[in-house]
């Protein structure tokens, strides 16, 4: 069963743009968002995709993702999907050896920035850039399909960010 794991961190400053590219456009949104699974489909500039993850059972998921048109992505992500749709550039920064990706939100999750890192075991303690800050893996609210229905822009205390 493909498993996916991986921790969040906050960032500590605006650093980390010294080592990221121009970032990736992604657009998504939940079809379900039951405690025990999600159905999300992203648009990734000219691709699309539907994935569906099983329940987080500490920094791990099971995860499945798979190919959709374009067009389907679009109508689901307008017509179909939980509003507010998560908008957000991804940018990918290796740091000895692992592929950090840092997401910068925009919309009602605007001001939002955070640090992923993708594991092999649960286990597994990647070297942090000098730009990570506080790990943040087990505050459901910085999940994805958390801001979906609690988006940042409500949050009452929010860290500060970059």
């Amino acid at each position: 069963m493909p498993t996916e794991i991986e921790r969040k961190f906050l960032l500590k400053d605006e650093s980390w743009r010294n080592h990221a590219g121009k970032g990736t456009h992604l657009r998504q949104g939940y079809l379900c968002l039951d405690k025990g699974r999600v159905v999300r489909v992203r648009t990734k500039e000219t691709a699309a995709f539907l994935t569906i993850k099983g329940e987080r059972q500490g920094i791990s998921a099971s995860e499945f993702e798979y190919p959709l048109p374009l067009a389907d992505a679009e109508e689901l992500l307008r017509d179909i999907c939980v509003q507010p749709v998560i908008e957000k550039i991804r940018y990918e920064i290796v740091h000895e050896g692992f592929t950090w990706e840092v997401d910068e939100f925009f919309g009602e999750n605007e001001g939002l920035f955070i640090a992923e890192v993708e594991l092999e075991s649960e286990e597994q303690r990647p070297p942090h850039p000098p730009w990570v800050g506080a790990e943040v893996s087990d505050d459901r609210r910085y999940s994805n399909a958390s801001l979906v229905t609690h988006p940042y822009r409500e949050w009452k205390e929010r860290k500060k960010h970059p």
